[in-house]
C-alpha cells in the first residue's frame, strides 16, 4: 500500500533535486529517505528518479506520478482544514505567505490586534515573491498569501481588504521634495529606481506611471526596497514606496520626504489568496476584516 509519507518523500526530493535535503526536510535518515523512495517505485513497478553521485533527475512518468502526487497531498491539507473549520475561528494554526513589499510594513500594524483579539492563534509567516507564493497557494504548500494587486490570479479566489498609493521618496533638500505631486515625467527625470524583475511593485508602477518596460530596464535592482530608499536619500536618485510603509520611513529617516504620483489612484489593492476549494475561507475573510481594521484604525490615529 503507496502511503502519504511515502509520497512526500518523493516530493521532498523533487523540491531539493538532492536526497539529503530532502530527508532533512522531512526530518528522516538519507537511508530511511532512500528505502520509502524504493519502496515506493517497487509498489508501483516504475521508476520516479533517476539519481547518481552528482545529480537526481526526474523521469517522465515520474513527473506525471509527483503532479498528481501534489494533489493528493493538497487534497489531505484542505480535508484537515476542512475538519477543524467548525471549531473556534483562528483555532487551527495556518501558514500565511507575503510578499517583501507588504510583510514588513503590515505585520507591524496588523499582529498586536490579532494577538490581543486571538492570542492562541499560531500563524507562521512565509516572505517570497508573488509568483512563487501563488505556485505554494496553488499545491496546497501554504494556507494562504497575501498579495499586492493587480496581478494575474487565474483560478484562485481573492479577498480584498485594503487599498493604497504610491510615494516618490527624497531627502528634504532635494528640488523635488517641495513638489506637491509628482507625475511620470517628473519621476523619469529623478532617476527612477525600482525593485528587480519578478517583484511586482515595479510591474505596477510601469503600469501607473505608463512607463515602457525596455526603457526602464537600467533602473532595475536586486537591492531591497529599504536599500533603495536609503539610495534615494543619499541623492542618488528616487523610488517608491506604498503608503503603508510612510510612518516606518519617516520614523526611521527623519531627513525623508514622500511626495504622493500625480496619477490617480488607488496604485495598488492588498489581498488575501486561497484555493478555490479552501476549507478555512471562513477564517481567511476573518483575518481580512481585522487587518482591514487595524488599517482603518492606523490611519484615523495618524490623523490626529
Amino acid at each position: 500500500m503507496i502511503t502519504l509519507r511515502q509520497l512526500e518523500f518523493a516530493l521532498a526530493v523533487a523540491k531539493h533535486r538532492h536526497f539529503k535535503r530532502a530527508a532533512e526536510d522531512c526530518s528522516i535518515s538519507q537511508s530511511a529517505l532512500s528505502l520509502g523512495i524504493a519502496e515506493l517505485e517497487r509498489q508501483l513497478d516504475t521508476q520516479i528518479f533517476e539519481r547518481n553521485n552528482k545529480q537526481v533527475l526526474i523521469t517522465p512518468i515520474g513527473q506525471e506520478i509527483l503532479t498528481r502526487a501534489q494533489r493528493i497531498f493538497s487534497e489531505v491539507n484542505d480535508l484537515t482544514s476542512r475538519a477543524h473549520s467548525h471549531q473556534t475561528p483562528l483555532a487551527y494554526p495556518m501558514t500565511v505567505g507575503i510578499i517583501p513589499t507588504i510583510a514588513p510594513y503590515l505585520l507591524p500594524k496588523v499582529l498586536p490586534a490579532l494577538r490581543a483579539q486571538y492570542p492562541n492563534f499560531r500563524m507562521t509567516i512565509i516572505e517570497q515573491q508573488t509568483e512563487r507564493l501563488l505556485e505554494q497557494v496553488r499545491y496546497g504548500h501554504i494556507d494562504t498569501a497575501i498579495i499586492a494587486l493587480p496581478y494575474a490570479v487565474d483560478g484562485l479566489h481573492t479577498f480584498e481588504f485594503w487599498a493604497e498609493d504610491f510615494f516618490a521618496v527624497f531627502p528634504k533638500d532635494d528640488v523635488h521634495a517641495k513638489l506637491e505631486t509628482i507625475n511620470a515625467d517628473e519621476l523619469a527625470t529623478a532617476n527612477l529606481m525600482l525593485l528587480g524583475e519578478g517583484h511586482c511593485l515595479t510591474d505596477q508602477t510601469l503600469s501607473v506611471c505608463d512607463f515602457d518596460r525596455e526603457q526602464m530596464k537600467s533602473s532595475f535592482s536586486d537591492a531591497s526596497l529599504n536599500t533603495l530608499i536609503q539610495m534615494a536619500l543619499a541623492n542618488m536618485g528616487t523610488t517608491l514606496v506604498p503608503e503603508m510603509a510612510l510612518d516606518q520611513l519617516h520614523l526611521e529617516n527623519q531627513n525623508s520626504v514622500a511626495v504622493p504620483l500625480a496619477e490617480s489612484g488607488p496604485h495598488r489593492h492588498i489581498a488575501f489568496v486561497t484555493r478555490l476549494n479552501y476549507a478555512r475561507v471562513d477564517d481567511v475573510n476573518l483575518l481580512g476584516e481585522l487587518f482591514k481594521k487595524a488599517f482603518e484604525d492606523d490611519a484615523s490615529h495618524n490623523k490626529q
